[in-house]
């Protein structure tokens, strides 16, 4: 375990370096985002304010407020792509260079991934996150959040996290099949936004369709670390939840192995 530390946590530290170098950029994305957010919460508004109950898709407005939100807070500290750095190692040739190392090539993106974490987290993700707290509280009426629900929210969006960057691994995979896979990339996250949950909630559509999705990982990425937030899943149901979070980590994580193993088998690297 301590040699594993001393192994990766470089990736952690060089990567958090790297977006703290580059943090003009990395604001303005954050500010685009943000700006789709407040698009986002106008239109539930309009929505809302047109509609004459209450409650739609098992959710009040001020429920709505917290959750385009806090759907903002979480994607943009569990959704990080890795498939970007895949497809460039792949294009450059160092993806050969990787494979002589002595590390495990998907632990040492991920804890890049982990290091781009902590970073959108501290810097803007909890200054939101609070500010929307104290919004909920002092102008919405509702209850804060407890303890043990920042506790279970913060342990979804790491299962959260792990089951993003395991599934983008093995979708960065095509990039030895296809080598480019930029294109590919814009309609992944134009699917994803859909699918997690970024764009409508989950509960607004029909139950048949929200049967399929229990059946996907994508509702695991964004949309149920949300839900737990707003006290939406308590008892066997948030175990549940959380339960079958674990076990999308673990399939996509046997999953990325087995596609691993096929595509360094036809791996041809020329120049680099």
């Amino acid at each position: 375990m301590k040699k594993s530390l001393r192994i990766y946590l470089p990736f952690v530290s060089n990567e958090l370096k790297r977006q703290m170098a580059y943090k003009g950029a990395f604001y303005l994305f954050i500010l685009i985002s943000l700006f789709g957010s407040f698009i986002s919460y106008y239109l539930w508004m309009a929505i809302y304010g047109s509609s004459d109950q209450a409650v739609i898709g098992g959710m009040s407005r001020n429920e709505m407020v917290v959750y385009v939100f806090m759907v903002y807070v979480t994607s943009s500290i569990v959704t990080i792509s890795i498939s970007d750095w895949v497809s460039d190692d792949v294009v450059k040739g160092t993806v050969a260079m990787n494979l002589i190392k002595p590390i495990d090539y998907r632990f040492s993106l991920i804890s890049r991934a982990l290091g781009d974490m902590i970073y959108r987290f501290l810097a803007p993700g909890v200054f939101i996150w609070i500010g929307l707290e104290i919004y909920k509280v002092t102008v919405l009426g509702m209850a804060p959040v407890t303890v043990g629900g920042v506790f279970l929210y913060l342990l979804s969006c790491v299962m959260s996290f792990l089951i993003y960057v395991l599934f983008d691994f093995c979708f960065g995979m095509i990039a030895f099949f296809t080598t480019y896979i930029f294109g590919l990339q814009l309609a992944k996250d134009a699917l994803l936004s859909f699918l997690t949950g970024q764009l409508i909630p989950i509960s607004f559509f029909p139950e048949a369709v929200q049967r399929i999705f229990d059946f996907l990982p994508f509702s695991s990425m964004v949309y149920t670390p949300v839900m737990i937030y707003l006290g939406k899943y308590t008892g066997e149901t948030l175990w549940f939840m959380l339960l079958r979070q674990a076990a999308w980590v673990v399939i996509l994580y046997v999953l990325g192995s087995l596609i691993w193993k096929k595509v360094t088998k036809r791996l041809v690297v020329l120049g680099g």
